[in-house]
């Protein structure tokens, strides 16, 4: 089986978020995918990446400020036909319901668990490319 290199946007205003997300998912996190990571801090700059890079997976913290990863994914969903998936990490599990408004593929509950979050994300790039 061949591996498959897939890039992963991470997206948080906090660079401590942003190192747990890469840990949390790992190089590798499932057998025949592994992960390259692009980060921005601010909405500009995920626009910027998913404009110069073929993102296969959006993780984006849901807590970031001012733009949360929520308002992001939704935002890139409406104005782009080929949006990548979009994974969201969220604080509250109340705030599932924003994360559907969102048109988010897959939820995530900060603290990351890493076997959740390597399961989420090789699952999210299986997929993204079966499509």
């Amino acid at each position: 089986m061949s591996e498959r290199l897939c890039t992963v946007l991470l997206y948080s205003d906090d660079q401590q978020v942003r190192d747990r997300m890469r840990l949390a998912v790992g190089t590798r996190p499932a057998p025949g995918i592994q992960i390259e990571f692009v980060e921005a801090s601010d909405y500009a700059g995920c626009v910027r990446l998913v404009d110069d890079y073929e993102i296969d997976l959006m993780l984006l913290d849901g807590e970031a400020s001012p733009g949360g990863g929520l308002g992001i994914a939704r935002q890139i969903k409406d104005d782009r036909d080929d949006a990548p998936p979009t994974c969201v990490v969220i604080a509250r599990a109340a705030d599932r319901w924003l994360a559907s408004y969102a048109q988010v593929d897959g939820v995530l509950m900060h603290p990351l668990d890493p076997v959740t979050t390597g399961t989420t994300v090789a699952e999210l790039l299986r997929t993204h490319a079966a499509a």
